[in-house]
């Protein structure tokens, strides 16, 4: 290459002797005397120690702040004093020429950029590209791109064809808010970022291609979370025509633990087949639909045991009990704990402790003496035994006790084995909910799935004959400790079954075209049954690189409030660019509390 024989990362001893050409950014400059300094060269690869000797050399470093980039050729040399933490600690480079090839004009950095994480995640994202310079920060991007290159291979392998679908779309009621861009040629009207490559791919069946794939971007209008970016994410969106929810696992539980061993953080992982849990199970013994098999503590329903015994906030209620052994927690840690759930979940936790003698202790304990014997034998309490509480409307229990096992978990290294990946399946999802705005019954997971039992079941629902909220559907998450890397489901592909499956939530077949048109029409020209997933990737390699924010991943993420301060978006537009898209902007004197990106 013109600007260098080799890497910052690839010389050793046996190339001492040698003329070098060597390119990259000064990392660190330390002169030791009138007549010498230390110049540590970094690059993509790694760090190269330059030794300079002479003036003319000397005084082009001096005049130059850190993180210039330079070419250096000189001859490389066995080191003095040899660095075992670096590849390259046993040689130096010795420049006889140096050139500037792009000057830093700011002494001052915004942070150091080996240290960049411990600075503030504003100034990070705003010089996002001097914070990728960290060798650390680079290091998740490139475990992202291996990752994704491995995946691929995977795909490719299994049978399945990459096909990439639009980008511009219609709008489609699937969940979460659109991202709209006008449309120039048609005034008024507005196409939409796709939320997930959905109906396309199900098209692509109805199309006759039996396994389709996609590294697939993925637009949603929604708040950000620690493993979730606001904007657009990506997926390993696949769909398999002739398939069922084995199908589905077969193939996941094949392409996914290679991955995790090769490039994981921690080098065990669950092996197949993954655990399958009924969602009802998972959310009665973890208290949520996303458990972290790492933890083995449980939830057990005390609500017979517990729910007369005069406590008010038990009465009428389910009470769910986490028992933990060896938790020897001081009062002040169980009132921190207490009140970390409690603004999590939402509801307020309880606790008492069976001490060392066999006696309630602690807590709610002086509401529970006169049945002491029962609740230690209902619960199998022995001597030291730690119990968390939960009570409320069945949901709520569940959720807070969900939230009561993740914090013990956390607390108690006894009961979680943390350096792993357990994987498991949540299978058997409700069809229907009834919803928390509406009241009324709505679709719980997915409108495109297949119920079980087909139209004979819905037909039942639709006569009386059973409870809607009974019906069970071919969904299906995969999550991996605690976190849902992907949601999938066996396709409604029966048009009589799907208009059927839109009335009992009030929406008939005329809505049902007009929604999902391509869709409708395609399955009325015959579809085979087809089955699909799609894993987050960027939730994936979060847990592979073991970072507890998605942001990490990314090269360029958002902030928390879906902007990016480093290029300014949002941000406005010319008068003439909204007068081509006929629209107007209105409004903006109640918006006077938007959220200043310097701020931020």
């Amino acid at each position: 290459m013109q600007h260098r024989t080799h890497t910052c990362n690839e010389l050793r001893l046996a190339d001492a002797g040698r003329e070098v050409q060597l390119s990259g950014w000064i990392d660190n400059i330390r002169e030791v005397s009138g007549n010498l300094a230390f110049v540590i060269l970094r690059d993509h690869y790694g760090v190269t120690q330059v030794v300079a000797e002479e003036e003319a050399v000397l005084n082009v470093f001096r005049s130059l702040n850190k993180e210039s980039v330079v070419s250096v050729t000189g001859e490389v040399r066995e080191r003095a004093n040899k660095n075992a933490k670096i590849p390259t600690g046993d040689i130096e480079v010795v420049p006889k020429k140096v050139e500037v090839l792009g000057k830093c004009l700011y002494n001052a950095l915004p942070f150091q950029i080996n240290r960049s994480r411990e600075a503030d995640e504003s100034l990070r994202l705003k010089y996002r590209y001097l914070d990728l310079r960290n060798p650390e920060v680079k290091r998740n991007i490139i475990l992202r791109c291996n990752v994704v290159a491995a995946l691929r291979q995977a795909m490719n392998e299994h049978g399945f064809l990459e096909i990439t679908t639009p980008i511009l779309t219609a709008s489609s009621p699937e969940g979460a808010r659109d991202y709209l861009v006008p449309a120039r040629k048609h005034p008024g009207k507005f196409y939409a970022l796709p939320q997930a490559p959905q109906q396309f791919k199900q098209l692509l069946m109805a199309s006759g291609f039996d396994r389709y794939f996609q590294i697939a971007p993925c637009f949603r209008d929604e708040d950000a979370r620690g493993d979730r970016s606001p904007g657009e994410f990506y997926q390993l969106d696949m769909e398999m025509a002739f398939a069922t929810q084995e199908d589905v696992f077969a193939i996941l539980e094949d392409v996914l633990p290679p991955v995790f061993a090769k490039y994981g953080t921690w080098n065990v992982a669950s092996k197949a087949p993954f655990r399958r849990i009924p969602y009802r199970e998972a959310m009665e013994v973890y208290g949520s639909d996303k458990p972290d098999l790492r933890i083995d503590l449980t939830a057990q329903d005390a609500t017979a045991l517990l729910g007369g015994c005069g406590f008010g906030p038990f009465e009428g209620n389910v009470v769910k009990a986490v028992r933990v052994s060896g938790f020897t927690a001081t009062r002040k840690q169980i009132d921190q704990l207490c009140a970390d759930v409690e603004v999590v979940s939402g509801s307020k936790p309880y606790w008492f402790r069976l001490d060392d003698k066999g006696e309630i202790v602690g807590g709610i304990a002086k509401f529970l003496q006169s049945d002491r014997e029962q609740i230690i034998e209902g619960l199998g309490l022995e001597a030291g035994d730690f119990v968390a509480l939960s009570a409320g409307k069945i949901t709520a229990a569940q959720k807070t006790a969900g939230v009561l096992i993740k914090k013990l978990g956390e607390l108690c290294p006894q009961h979680m084995k943390k350096e792993q990946y357990a994987f498991c399946w949540i299978v058997d999802f409700p069809m229907y909910e009834i919803g928390e705005e509406s009241g009324e019954l709505e679709f719980c997971h997915n409108p495109f799935s297949m119920p079980n039992g087909g139209l004979e079941t819905l037909l039942k629902a639709e006569r009386g004959e059973m409870d809607p909220l009974e019906i069970m559907a071919y969904q299906y998450d995969l999550v991996c400790n605690g976190v849902e890397l992907s949601s999938g489901a066996v396709r409604n592909h029966d048009p009589e079954i799907m208009i059927k499956a839109f009335e009992l939530v009030r929406l008939g077949e005329e809505d049902v075209k007009a929604k999902f048109p391509a869709m409708y029409n395609a399955f009325c020209y015959g579809a085979p049954p087809h089955a699909g997933i799609a894993p987050g990737v960027d939730r994936m390699v979060m847990l592979l690189a073991g970072e507890e924010s998605i942001r990490e991943v990314i090269a360029f993420p958002m902030n928390k409030n879906a902007q990016d301060v480093m290029m300014g978006a949002p941000g406005e537009v010319e008068p003439r660019q909204l007068e081509e898209l006929h629209i107007a902007v209105t409004g903006l004197e109640e918006k006077a509390d938007v959220v200043n990106p310097d701020a931020i």
